[in-house]
C-alpha cells in the first residue's frame, strides 16, 4: 500500500489535537477564515441577525458563511466593543453597510457612525452640499439622532439617509412648509403658517398623510401651526387661529394614536392688548429640567416685542418662568442648553448674546458679544441671527459664518458654582468651508444631529453638511 494511502492521523504528522471548544465559544468559518467569539457577543447582534442563530445552544460548530472574512472581521470587532475599528477607514461605506445588511447589524452600525459622541465641533468642515430640486430655498429643516437629514422648500420635503446617498422627494398639501420635526427616518410632522393642521407625513411612500392634529381653538375658524417641538413622549404644536386672535400649545401622545394629552398656555387677545396672544413660534424641550420652552415675538409699528416662557406640562396653567421682551432689545432667535443648563438668546437690536442660568431663574446676563458687534455699526445687528444648542455648545450664526460659544471654568471665580469656581461663556470661531463658491450666503436655517451640523442659506437651492471629530471618513 502507498504510504499517501495511511490513514489520516493528525497526532502522528504531528498536528496539535483539537479540543472542543467550551460550551459558551462559538468557531465561525466566514470565506474560509475562522472566527472565535462567545455566545454573549452573537447575542448582541440582536434576535433579527442571522449570528443570533448561532448562539443557540444546539448550533453547529465551525459553521460557514459565504461572506468576505475582512469586512466580517469589522463587523465582529463592532458587536465586541459597540465602535467601528481604525482599520474601517480602509474600507468603502457602502461595502460596509451591504455587508451589515446582511447580517442584520445595520442598526449597530448606523448608530456607531453617528453617535453624537463623535461630534467635536472645534474640528468641524464642510464636508457635503445637497442640492434640492425645483427652484424653492429651504424654508426649514430637521435633522435626526442618526444624522438623517430632512428639507422643506416650497410644497416639497426632501429626505437623506444618514449616509447621505438616498434621497426622496415627497410632495405636500401645504403651499409652503414652514414648520418641520423629524418623528423617525421615515415620519415627520409639518405644518404651514397659513394652512390649518399638523400633518403626520410618511416620507417612504409617496408623502401619504397618516393622521391630522388639530386645535379646537374659540373662533371656531381653524388653526395654524407655527412651531413643532417633541419630548421622548409628547409631540408639541403651537397653534395660532387663523383669525390671529388666539393662541395655544397642545400637547399630543408621541404613540401610534397622537391623541392630545393636555392645552398648555391658551392665549387669546382682549381689546387691544395684541401682545396677550403672540403665539409660540419655536418650542424645544429641556430633558434634565422636564421643561418645555416656548418662545415668540411679534415685529409693530414700535419695534418688536414677545416672550420667553418656561412651561411644566403638569402645570399648564402658569409658567414655571417668563421673560418679557420689549422694544430695547427684544430676541431675534433663543434655545435652551440641555448640558450648560441655562436659556441663549441674541439680541435683535445689540447682537448681544444673552444667558440665564436655569439654575437660578434670574434674569438676562450679557456675555459681552454685543458690543463687539455693534462698534462702528447701527441698526439691528442681531437681525436675522440664528441660535441653537448641542453638544454642550451654542452656536450662532452672523450672516454667513457661525460663531461657537463654549463654557469653561474659572479657577477662583466668584460668580457660579461651589468652591470658587466660575461658570463662563467663551466665544470661539469655528469651521472651514470648500472653495467651491458655496456657502456666501446668510445663514436661515441651523439643525444638529448625530455628528452633524446641517446649515441651509437664503436664496441657496441646496443644503450644507458640516462634520467633524471622526477618524472614519467615507
Amino acid at each position: 500500500m502507498p504510504p499517501f494511502a495511511a490513514p489520516y492521523n493528525p497526532i502522528s504528522m504531528g498536528y496539535p489535537k483539537r479540543t472542543p471548544s467550551p460550551p459558551n465559544i462559538v468557531t465561525l468559518n466566514v470565506g474560509g477564515h475562522l472566527f472565535q467569539t462567545t455566545t454573549q457577543t452573537l447575542t448582541l447582534a440582536g434576535p433579527d441577525s442571522i449570528l443570533s442563530t448561532y448562539a443557540n445552544p444546539g448550533s453547529s460548530s465551525d459553521a460557514f458563511i459565504d461572506r468576505d472574512p475582512e469586512l466580517f472581521s469589522v463587523l465582529l470587532s463592532l458587536l465586541r466593543t459597540a465602535s467601528l475599528p481604525s482599520k474601517a477607514r480602509s474600507f468603502d461605506l457602502q461595502d460596509l453597510l451591504a455587508e451589515a445588511r446582511f447580517f442584520g447589524l445595520e442598526p449597530l452600525l448606523v448608530s456607531s457612525l453617528s453617535s453624537p459622541d463623535r461630534f467635536d465641533p472645534f474640528a468641524l468642515e464642510q464636508s457635503a452640499v445637497l442640492p434640492l430640486n425645483g427652484r424653492d430655498p429651504p424654508s426649514t429643516l430637521s435633522v435626526t439622532q442618526t444624522g438623517s437629514v430632512h428639507v422643506a422648500h416650497g410644497s416639497k420635503i426632501t429626505s437623506f439617509d444618514w449616509s447621505l446617498r438616498r434621497r426622496s422627494t415627497v410632495l405636500t398639501r401645504f403651499p409652503a412648509v414652514d414648520s418641520l420635526l423629524a418623528i423617525s427616518p421615515s415620519v415627520a410632522a409639518a405644518g404651514a403658517t397659513d394652512v390649518a393642521g399638523l400633518q403626520i407625513l410618511s416620507l417612504s411612500d409617496g408623502g401619504s398623510t397618516l393622521k391630522t392634529l388639530n386645535w379646537a381653538d374659540p373662533t371656531k375658524s381653524g388653526s395654524a401651526v407655527q412651531a413643532i417641538g417633541a419630548s421622548p413622549d409628547l409631540l408639541f404644536s403651537s397653534f395660532e387661529s387663523c383669525r390671529r386672535n388666539a393662541s395655544a400649545i397642545v400637547a399630543f401622545d408621541a404613540g401610534a394614536g397622537f391623541q392630545p394629552v393636555v392645552e398648555i398656555g391658551r392665549r387669546e387677545i382682549y381689546g387691544a392688548e395684541l401682545d396677550s396672544a403672540i403665539p409660540a413660534t419655536k418650542l424645544q424641550w429641556v430633558p434634565s429640567y422636564n421643561l418645555l420652552m416656548a418662545a415668540g415675538a411679534h415685529s409693530g409699528p414700535s419695534g418688536r416685542t414677545g416672550n420667553v416662557r418656561l412651561w411644566d406640562v403638569r402645570a399648564p396653567m402658569e409658567a414655571v418662568w417668563e421673560a418679557k421682551e420689549g422694544t430695547e432689545d427684544c430676541f431675534a432667535d433663543v434655545a435652551a442648553s440641555e448640558e450648560v443648563g441655562a436659556v441663549f438668546k441674541v439680541g435683535v437690536n445689540s447682537g448681544e448674546v444673552y444667558m440665564v442660568d436655569l439654575r437660578k431663574m434670574g434674569g438676562w446676563v450679557g456675555l459681552g458679544r454685543g458690543a463687539a458687534v455693534a462698534a462702528g455699526k447701527g441698526g439691528k445687528e442681531g437681525s436675522g441671527c440664528r441660535v441653537e444648542c448641542y453638544g454642550g455648545h451654542v452656536f450662532v450664526s452672523r450672516g454667513g459664518d457661525v460663531e461657537m460659544w463654549s463654557e469653561v471654568v474659572v479657577k477662583g471665580g466668584l460668580n457660579y458654582g461651589l468652591g470658587g469656581d466660575e461658570r463662563v461663556m467663551r466665544r470661539n470661531v469655528m469651521g472651514r468651508r470648500r472653495g467651491d463658491g458655496v456657502g456666501k450666503g446668510r445663514i436661515g436655517e441651523m439643525g444638529f444631529g448625530g455628528s452633524r451640523m446641517v446649515l441651509a442659506r437664503k436664496g441657496e437651492q441646496c443644503v450644507e453638511v458640516w462634520e467633524g471629530g471622526s477618524d472614519l471618513r467615507f
